[in-house]
């Protein structure tokens, strides 16, 4: 974990020295690997300050989604204690396989790799399209991250494991069982399998990278580590932080070649006694 961390802030240090001005894809071109990382890492540490700072500038459709969010989380609320129960009663039956899954994905070791190794790649490889991704993915995960930490601490809502209800908080208390929301499975696992899935035109590729993202925050409401609501706001936020950078990258056109192209599009294919997926890039 330490070993993430320090890899995180490096890149990120990376933004101090590095080119400001977006670059056209033929500049890039010409970039050693060196300087391509501090280019991009001037694009992920831009993509974090506009995730921070977008609510400054919301207009009334984000406050209406806003608020959507919020009233829905409300409403939910007062089920906490019933939904949680439904889905404990579920432990026992649970595939212990998924339950696996759903706990390495959601952790920070497995999702920093994974976005980790998606940008190593673009960037030996030279790739503008995959190192956007991976971008995406260090800023993203990054921002949530820290969020997610932050609200750990000050909320302090206890875990339906606990027993000891839904309006059971500690502020700053510190004690795991008391660090409820949100929940870090769910906006690491989710937030890496939303900004993947925006690399992809066909929804039903895109439903399918969304239910692996989902089994993180299922389980860790079967086992009784959150309520319901945490996960439903986790996901807001891993939703939200995921469309604001992405917004960024591409206002700023920080990887313009990524433009003109058609992008990775998967089509699903039927026929008498088959089936495929066919890919183009």
């Amino acid at each position: 974990m330490k070993n993430i961390l320090l890899l995180t802030c490096c890149f990120f240090t990376l933004a101090c020295f590095s080119q400001k001005n977006a670059l056209t894809s033929k500049q890039q071109d010409t970039l050693s690997i060196w300087q391509l990382a501090k280019y991009d890492g001037a694009s992920a540490f831009g993509g974090l300050k506009h995730a921070y700072t977008r609510p400054l500038h919301w207009d009334g459709e984000d406050w209406a989604t806003f608020g959507f969010v919020v009233g829905g989380t409300a409403l939910l609320y007062f089920v906490d204690d019933e939904t949680s129960n439904f889905f404990l009663r579920q432990d026992g039956s649970s595939p212990n396989i998924a339950k696996e899954f759903g706990e390495r994905f959601g952790s920070p070791q497995v999702a920093y790799g994974i976005t980790g190794s998606v940008y190593l790649f673009g960037l030996l490889t030279k790739n503008e399209r995959v190192r956007e991704t991976g971008v995406l993915l260090i800023s993203s995960a990054t921002a949530v991250g820290l969020i997610q930490t932050v609200l750990k601490t000050t909320v302090g809502r206890s875990r339906p494991q606990n027993g000891e209800g839904k309006f059971a908080f500690k502020p700053f208390s510190g004690e795991s069982g008391f660090r409820s929301f949100p929940s870090g499975h769910t906006i690491l696992s989710f937030t890496t399998a939303y900004a993947i899935s925006k690399q992809f035109k066909n929804p039903w590729v895109k439903a399918g990278i969304y239910t692996v993202g989902m089994i993180s925050p299922i389980s860790r409401i079967v086992n009784g580590a959150h309520w319901l609501t945490d996960v439903v706001l986790s996901l807001a936020i891993s939703v939200a932080t995921v469309d604001a950078i992405d917004n960024y990258l591409n206002g700023k056109n920080r990887y313009p070649n990524d433009k003109n192209k058609k992008g990775i599009t998967w089509n699903v294919n039927f026929g008498v006694g088959s089936m495929g997926i066919v890919g183009r890039f």
